[in-house]
Parts: C-alpha cells; sequence; structure tokens
C-alpha cells in the first residue's frame, strides 16, 4: 500500500466552501455567474474550489478593499 494523498484532497465542494465563507450555496452560485467569485473546476455535474485559489481570491478581494477606502 501507498501513502498516497487522494486525489481531491485539496478541493473544497460548493456546501464546503459556503460554510468556510459563512455563505450560502446560491451566493457562490451568484458570484460565479458576476464573475466576482473564486474560480472553479467542474467534474462532470460536481463543483469543485481549489483551496489555493481561493486563498488567492480572498487576498485579491483584501487588497480591492484596501484600494476602495
Amino acid at each position: 500500500m501507498s501513502d498516497s494523498v487522494p486525489l481531491l484532497s485539496e478541493f473544497l465542494t460548493k456546501v464546503e466552501l459556503a460554510a468556510e465563507l459563512r455563505r450560502n450555496v446560491r451566493t457562490l452560485d451568484r458570484w460565479h455567474a458576476l464573475g466576482t467569485g473564486p474560480p472553479r473546476t467542474r467534474v462532470g455535474r460536481k463543483v469543485l474550489y481549489k483551496r489555493t485559489s481561493v486563498l488567492k481570491w480572498l487576498a485579491a478581494q483584501e487588497q480591492s478593499c484596501r484600494h476602495s477606502q
């Protein structure tokens, strides 16, 4: 047996990300439709968010907020 890391371990589901951000799943859908949310990947019907991409997106949100003040 190998000690390999599960292939999708670095991804969050839509429900998991919504819970982490304390937002509704529909908010993530709206952000996607508006082109303002974190990048996402589709595997069949499943929507997944790469953790590192979400962190980069969050950092960009922080930077844009500082510029607007």
